[in-house]
């Protein structure tokens, strides 16, 4: 991936770059601190459709444009139709590409400066592994404005503690890059200059890991955690069957025993 882009709002509401096999997709609302319009959602979803059926991306990384990641949706928006069936909607549709970004073969990791608000910490915890700035900081604010972040509480509160998720959400209250590390919303913290070394860094580690054990431990992370003990070692124990018989699994032995790097091919 390459540094921030200069902030042109008249360009697309989504900036893709493709870069060695990994992807990046700009959120490009920097006057709107990259607000989740209805066009931006559809730009995502759409984007998260394409890259879910192109084999040669390897990693995805969502950032945004701009002084900040993203500020949630798009509430001037929202006002604008106050009627049940759109909110349903546009919540529906929110949802969807939430669920896309998740449910990726890919590994998502998320680019995090300036503020992840409501909808945009919602994408933060969405993501599989997030890098973050130091000053970033992380809420979800909708309490203030007499809206519990019901659907930003989803994936947050499988990323976090009950209890700090549940104060996050009914205090409104900003959490520093520092607090995100410890309580978990966040992998790593870096300086703002070193930020764009640091995502690349990490997706570049995991663009040179086979993407069929990528996929494979993707699917089968989220579906143990959702379940049982022992159903979680059932799903374990058949995921990691079918990857040894994998062509890149066999690769991937063979050259640990002759002391030589792996050649992936993906099958």
């Amino acid at each position: 991936m390459s540094t921030q882009p200069a902030a042109r709002p008249e360009l697309p509401v989504l900036l893709r770059e493709d870069r060695e096999g990994i992807a990046t997709l700009w959120l490009n609302r920097p006057t709107r601190q990259n607000a989740l319009s209805e066009e931006l959602i559809g730009e995502l979803q759409r984007a998260s459709d394409e890259i879910a059926a192109d084999a040669s991306v390897r990693v995805v990384v969502l950032a945004g444009s701009g002084p900040a990641f993203c500020a949630g949706h798009d509430l001037r928006e929202m006002r604008a139709r106050p009627d049940l069936e759109y909110y349903r909607e546009l919540l529906a549709r929110c949802t969807r590409m939430m669920l896309s970004l998740a449910e990726l073969p890919q590994a998502v990791i998320a680019r995090v400066h300036g503020v992840a608000t409501a909808a945009g910490c919602q994408l933060v915890a969405t993501c599989d592994l997030a890098v973050a700035a130091e000053a970033a900081r992380f809420a979800t604010s909708g309490i203030d404005v007499g809206l519990f972040c019901a659907t930003p509480a989803v994936p947050l509160s499988r990323n976090v503690s009950r209890k700090r998720a549940f104060e996050m959400l009914v205090t409104g209250e900003f959490i520093d890059a520092a607090t995100a590390l410890d309580w978990g919303l966040v992998n790593r913290v870096v300086p703002a200059g070193e930020l764009d070394a640091a995502v690349l860094g990490l997706a570049q580690t995991l663009a040179a890991k086979s993407p069929v054990a990528i996929r494979a431990g993707k699917r089968l992370f989220a579906r143990q955690l959702a379940a049982g003990l022992e159903e979680a070692y059932a799903l374990a124990c058949e995921t990691m069957a079918s990857n040894l018989l994998a062509e890149d699994a066999g690769e991937g032995i063979d050259a640990f025993l002759a002391k030589r790097k792996p050649l992936w091919r993906g099958r």
